[in-house]
């Protein structure tokens, strides 16, 4: 009992002493943390949103090498599907209109992958340790599917109102589309807020590529 009594003593001795002694590596820790998850001030903006996230930029420009998706695609699908935000889910349905029940989807984080679709991604590519909390991860997803729709359905990479629907829809469903009106016109907003990153990118990819050796 005694000798119980001294481990319990000594373990929270550690603990109390490693916070202590390591405040300042647990500050910093958690600042990163914050900042890397936290949603950019204004997603408007491409411009604006490498200048608070440059990795992201390097991130983008990645996976338009890998895939020969456009930067402003990707940027556009994350926009709609989560507004940048790493914890994104689906609301829930409620029971008699008040209750939280289940979640309409398995949907979660920057790209809204489904759980499956997500499986089938991390196969495919060989990403085992993708995660969809992750940006880097989640834009690497959209060009694999991105990809894959233009392979499967002929839909030119940049064509973001129609690789939109595929990515909505499904590929399976995407022929039924037009009796889909939310899908329409969130397919066009998409298509809308791409030309407008893509235009906005023109200003500022100059300084952006220069920056391209910047660890942070």
């Amino acid at each position: 009992m005694e000798k119980k009594y001294e481990l319990n003593s000594y373990i929270n001795y550690e603990v109390i002493h490693f916070y202590k002694t390591n405040k300042l590596a647990l500050f910093i820790l958690l600042f990163f943390i914050s900042a890397c998850s936290s949603v950019p001030k204004n997603t408007k903006n491409s411009c604006a949103i490498f200048e608070d996230r440059y990795l992201w930029y390097k991130h983008t420009k990645k996976v338009e090498e890998t895939w020969g998706v456009p930067v402003y695609i990707q940027l556009a699908f994350v926009k709609k599907e989560s507004g940048f935000d790493w914890l994104a889910k689906p609301p829930r349905h409620k029971l008699f209109k008040v209750i939280p029940y289940k979640r309409k989807s398995s949907s979660f984080g920057y790209s809204q992958a489904i759980k499956g679709t997500w499986e089938q991604y991390k196969k495919e590519t060989g990403n085992k340790l993708a995660t969809r909390a992750r940006f880097k991860d989640s834009v690497d997803f959209i060009g694999w599917y991105v990809n894959k729709t233009h392979k499967l359905l002929k839909i030119p990479k940049n064509d973001a109102y129609r690789q939109y629907l595929a990515y909505y829809k499904g590929w399976g469903d995407y022929k039924n589309y037009s009796k889909d009106k939310k899908a329409i016109i969130y397919a066009k907003s998409v298509k809308d807020m791409a030309n407008k990153y893509k235009k906005q990118l023109t200003l500022c990819k100059k300084n952006l590529d220069k920056n391209k050796y910047i660890i942070f």
